[in-house]
């Protein structure tokens, strides 16, 4: 895995998730596909598989650069800024 600048500046420990699903996707009916957490601020949103993805979004909107699968099982993590998995 690729390391980037923005995950050690991470905070220590995780944020907790703000959510179990995706709330934006439940405010308009939809349906979110692979959860995708926060690791700035624990929100949680649906992948870019998802009609609307709102994950990208809450990058796009906050510049929190850093997000993990959320979904059970997988621990990977993604940098919006640099395009990598993280480490």
């Amino acid at each position: 895995m690729n390391e980037c600048p923005h995950v050690p500046a991470l905070p220590h420990p995780e944020p907790e998730p703000l959510s179990d699903t995706c709330p934006e996707c439940l405010a308009v009916g939809s349906h979110p596909v692979q959860l995708r957490k926060c690791l700035v601020c624990g929100h949680v949103g649906c992948c870019d598989s998802s009609p609307y993805q709102h994950s990208t979004r809450h990058f796009e909107e906050t510049g929190h650069p850093v997000m993990r699968s959320f979904e059970e099982g997988e621990g990977w993590r993604w940098c919006f800024v640099d395009q990598l998995i993280v480490g």
